[in-house]
């Protein structure tokens, strides 16, 4: 439980600035649908004759004229993407940063085995993505109800669910990946998180490469297609936190009989 607390202090401000960005981006958008209302049918109309860049997206499946529609495209957007980077930033870095800031002979000194260090670490990284987004999902209930628009509670439920599952798979990746680093890269977290990205954009655009979609963490938590369905991919959802599993599993195997220096 110290340990916990120590990386959940460390993190503070990381977690902060993070959640307040997201929450803040979500919150305008929320605010500007009421504004944006009476010409979304025309906006609409312009998107489905983009051809590649409307199935990318997945804005054939959904209407800009209604709440569900706009929220699953562009807040969607924000936190998929911005909660996804944040995952593999503070997983990259949570089992490597004690070999790149030099305080593994001062951890590793304490009557406490390595895999109670992982675990504690584990459970601190998780803790921060349950924070994150928790307080986006009130912010975005109390917007939605602010604006005086009809959101079904369901859809707006597996939107953050889809989403913090996500996290939680990218985060037991990147978690599986700190323990192979000895310097730690916040590069190699936030590369993992835009080339899931994008491969899930490249499953949209191609049906060759819907296969894709078994690899990215994006191909459930696709909003247009959540809001649309009115439910998750369960097949897909499994496939992801197997991957996830697996990345936990590698961590603490390698984290338990690496050489620390």
């Amino acid at each position: 439980m110290t340990l916990i607390k120590h990386e959940l202090k460390q993190g503070g401000l990381s977690l902060l600035i993070w959640t307040l960005s997201i929450a803040f981006l979500m919150l305008v958008c929320i605010m500007l649908y009421p504004e944006m209302k009476s010409d979304m049918d025309e906006v609409s109309d312009l998107f489905a004759s983009m051809g590649s860049f409307t199935a990318a997206f997945g804005m054939d499946q959904v209407s800009f004229g209604t709440l569900e529609g706009f929220y699953a495209v562009e807040c969607g957007n924000i936190l998929g993407l911005g909660g996804a980077f944040f995952a593999a930033f503070c997983g990259t870095s949570m089992l490597s940063k004690e070999e790149k800031e030099h305080t593994a002979e001062f951890l590793l000194t304490h009557p406490v085995s390595r895999a109670r260090i992982a675990a504690d670490k584990l459970a601190a990284l998780l803790l921060q993505i349950v924070i994150l987004n928790a307080v986006n999902l009130v912010v975005s209930m109390a917007a939605v109800a602010w604006i005086g628009e009809g959101m079904m509670g369901k859809e707006l439920l597996l939107l953050h669910l889809a989403y913090f599952l996500l996290q939680v798979e990218l985060a037991g990746i990147c978690f599986g990946i700190s323990a192979f680093l000895r310097r730690g890269s916040m590069g190699i977290g936030l590369g993992t998180a835009a080339i899931l990205y994008f491969l899930n954009l490249i499953a949209n655009i191609s049906d060759q490469a819907e296969f894709l979609k078994y690899i990215t963490p994006f191909g459930y938590a696709e909003g247009t297609d959540i809001v649309a369905d009115a439910g998750l991919d369960g097949g897909l959802v499994a496939l992801g936190m197997t991957f996830g599993i697996l990345g936990i599993a590698a961590a603490f195997r390698q984290y338990c009989r690496k050489d620390i220096k």
